[in-house]
């Protein structure tokens, strides 16, 4: 029974996703599955499906289907960002505010992709002198696609609350770089470019964001260029030899696992880059939202009262664990998809939202059988955002177009 749902179920995302317009979905076995589940799909019709599963794959531009680990791990900032973006209604979820730099805020606004990366530990390199902290982070971006534009990009930096203590000023400074060039010997400075820079204060306990637009959309386009980025924390001048200004120092931002005592929350607080990039295709994440509340309200001034029979929307529940597909995908669980069904009489009535074409065609139907009536389609979608795991272990965010019918006519 279980691999008939998901045979039907499989089937069904490829009406929603693909259409399912005729030479979408190639002609197999057409006997139908009995609600007993008696009858259990063959091995053609399961290679099929596991090929038309790959198809649907191929539309969220994944090659295969992900299997992340147990271990894989969901940054909070992006479910923050799903759930500041989604029309969920839950009261439960905590719907966060924005945290992101202005100057990375407007340029993300244009992204209808968020990816975020952790930095790969093996090849960080930690230095600790008195008076600044510095740490290279790498940053592999190989999993960007191509043709996908990088707006923006921000690298987001956890810090604690420092109690003051001998020679404490109550700030500390931040500034991040590029390195053009490594450190050609240990004794040797990399050659970098400082991209941003911000004054913090010790009291707050908080995350900062950085704009490193310009260095990640350089590295998209010339992954040789990409030799990480360089984070330096002045520290207040402290006395020689002060073993609590010793702790703070070391605690005060979390660059490297190696400064911190608490395992459990580094998976949480090590350093995150977030990519905003678009792909051509369709409205940004930060706008689908307000096109989907745009389309809804023209669907709600054409509205009027109409026979059952006729083209109409009906309820369809999209439920992505039926075909295992939570293993993967974050948020949302499933969604409300929606399709159209109903007749398209004669004569066609305003509110079955016709074009010209299917009133003539709807005319000679009635005096000429062998032309077809109109047929009941969707005639306005909207998007929906998904969180997701791809086959990398990325998060990524993004926005895909026209998978949520709003409204149906005749065409």
């Amino acid at each position: 029974m279980v691999a008939v749902v998901r045979a039907l179920t499989v089937l069904l995302l490829g009406q929603v996703f693909l259409g399912g317009a005729a030479g979408l979905i190639p002609e197999i076995d057409r006997r139908k599955y009995s609600d007993s589940g008696r009858h259990m799909p063959e091995r053609s019709e399961i290679n099929f499906l596991n090929e038309f599963e790959l198809r649907l794959l191929n539309m969220f531009g994944l090659k295969r289907k992900p299997t992340p680990s147990k271990s894989a791990v969901v940054p909070q900032y992006m479910l923050d960002l799903y759930y500041m973006h989604s029309e969920n209604d839950d009261p439960n979820i905590r719907r966060p505010r924005s945290t992101m730099g202005k100057h990375v805020e407007r340029e993300a606004s244009r992204a209808n992709t968020i990816r975020s990366f952790h930095h790969e530990e093996a090849f960080e390199a930690l230095s600790s002198l008195k008076g600044k902290t510095t740490q290279q982070f790498f940053f592999n971006l190989t999993s960007v696609p191509a043709e996908e534009l990088i707006t923006a990009a921000e690298l987001r930096i956890f810090r604690d609350q420092v109690l003051g203590g001998a020679g404490a000023s109550g700030f500390h400074r931040i500034n991040i770089y590029e390195v053009f060039r490594p450190a050609l010997a240990p004794s040797k400075e990399p050659l970098t470019r400082l991209l941003d820079t911000r004054l913090v204060q010790d009291s707050h306990t908080r995350w900062e964001s950085f704009d490193v637009g310009s260095a990640v959309a350089r590295w998209a386009r010339q992954s040789q260029h990409n030799h990480g980025l360089l984070v330096e924390v002045l520290h207040p001048e402290e006395s020689e030899g002060s073993a609590e200004v010793e702790r703070n120092q070391r605690r005060h931002v979390r660059v490297s696992r190696s400064l911190h005592a608490d395992e459990n929350s580094w998976a949480q607080a090590r350093p995150l880059l977030v990519t905003y990039s678009h792909d051509g295709q369709g409205f940004a994440v930060l706008h689908s939202n307000r096109e989907k509340r745009q389309v809804r309200q023209r669907q709600k001034q054409r509205r009027k009262q109409q026979q059952r029979s006729n083209c109409r929307r009906h309820a369809l529940y999209v439920d992505f664990s039926d075909v295992g597909w939570n293993e993967w995908i974050v948020a949302p669980p499933g969604y409300h998809a929606f399709y159209c069904h109903g007749e398209c009489p004669f004569p066609l009535s305003d509110h079955l939202n016709s074009t010209n074409h299917a009133i003539v065609q709807t005319l000679v139907n009635s005096v000429n059988t062998n032309i077809p009536r109109a047929c009941c389609v969707p005639t306005e979608l909207s998007p929906i955002s998904l969180l997701y795991l791809d086959e990398y272990e990325k998060v990524i965010l993004k926005n895909y177009q026209d998978m949520v019918v709003e409204g149906c006519g005749c065409r």
